[in-house]
């Protein structure tokens, strides 16, 4: 996994060696490894329908070869990976795949950034985000493809939650950002493969998760180990991207680049109605986890540290402090505009 993949190294002695026949050389296919942070149940929904797409509208010219969580290389190491070419591209949050970035503390699950998934692709289409994450990916070699929303990440117990205090000592598997966030209230982070989670829970070496909202929890099987589901979140959308090496990409033809981004955004709005569906759906219907909560005012607190935490992390570096007041601008006028932006 550390060298060119051999298809490559072998189109590279062909393309030496037949030099006099450009026309065979021109009709090898392009072949790319995609590895997402998402395991096999959860890439069947979120991601394999649209590479699936990609794959068959490109007729042949270019095929993505889909990995799921860990497949290939481990999480935490899919941007080096991805950056010495090992992986071609990556779908995942910063935070998750370790991203030497100054953006890095904003993927994933950053503390009431987004209260609904449309949040995301607004801050990044409309607000400037997709020029501050490009800026930063194409100063280490990568190419910041394309942002976009999940779920909302909520607290899935093996005892209910519906106090504060009860979240004192709970041993949870979740984002990095959001860990670091949670551990004033007493939540101990947990980092461990994507693959050993469910049985974490069942052995008590976890007691909860908070990586997800409750569509997610039943397709991936936590849904049956875990018996309680905390209403309240922590953020109102994963935000993650497409990524991929630098150099690849910018080998490719602008018809396929362009086949890429219809992809991506294939993808970007299966996500949008399947989770925003299922959430609702599962809550109602849903027989496998009973609901808790927090009353709002004592959540509040939560809330309030947020902001707290924003300005924190606004105070590392100039290129924070500039996502910060992007979220703190955003949320003005979405808190301004009223109902059904805000409430």
């Amino acid at each position: 996994m550390t060298n060119r993949r051999n298809f490559l190294i072998k189109g590279g002695l062909a393309g030496a060696a037949t030099l006099a026949a450009p026309a065979v050389h021109a009709q090898s296919i392009i072949k790319w490894r995609l590895q997402t942070y998402a395991g096999p149940a959860l890439a069947a929904h979120v991601v394999k329908p649209s590479i699936d797409l990609f794959n068959k509208a490109a007729e042949g010219r270019m095929e993505i070869e889909l990995y799921t969580a860990d497949q290939l290389v481990p999480t935490g190491e899919l941007f080096r990976a991805m950056q010495r070419g090992t992986i071609d591209m990556v779908q995942s949050d910063d935070d998750s795949m370790a991203s030497p970035t100054e953006v890095t503390v904003f993927g994933g699950y950053f503390p009431f950034a987004s209260r609904y998934s449309l949040d995301v692709p607004v801050l990044f289409n409309q607000y400037g985000l997709n020029e501050i994450w490009d800026a930063e990916y194409s100063k280490v070699g990568v190419k910041h493809l394309s942002a976009g929303a999940w779920d909302p990440c909520h607290f899935a117990t093996k005892d209910p939650i519906t106090s504060l205090a009860d979240l004192q000592g709970k041993r949870i598997f979740t984002f990095p950002t959001a860990g670091r966030f949670l551990t004033q209230f007493g939540v101990v982070p947990v980092t461990l493969p994507w693959e050993d989670i469910e049985v974490a829970v069942q052995t008590g070496e976890l007691d909860g998760i908070a990586w997800s909202g409750i569509t997610e929890d039943y397709t991936v099987g936590w849904a049956d180990v875990t018996d309680y589901f905390l209403t309240n979140n922590i953020s109102g959308a994963w935000a993650g991207s497409f990524f991929a090496n630098m150099d690849r990409y910018n080998e490719l033809p602008e018809d396929l680049k362009g086949l890429l981004a219809m992809a991506m955004d294939h993808s970007h709005y299966h996500r949008q109605w399947w989770y925003w569906g299922g959430e609702a759906d599962l809550r109602v219907n849903g027989t496998k986890m009973q609901l808790t909560s927090i009353d709002d005012d004592e959540w509040q607190k939560v809330e309030d540290a947020a902001l707290v935490f924003w300005d924190e992390i606004a105070a590392e570096s100039e290129t924070k402090a500039k996502v910060v007041q992007i979220f703190k601008d955003y949320n003005e006028t979405m808190n301004k505009a009223g109902k059904p932006y805000r409430y």
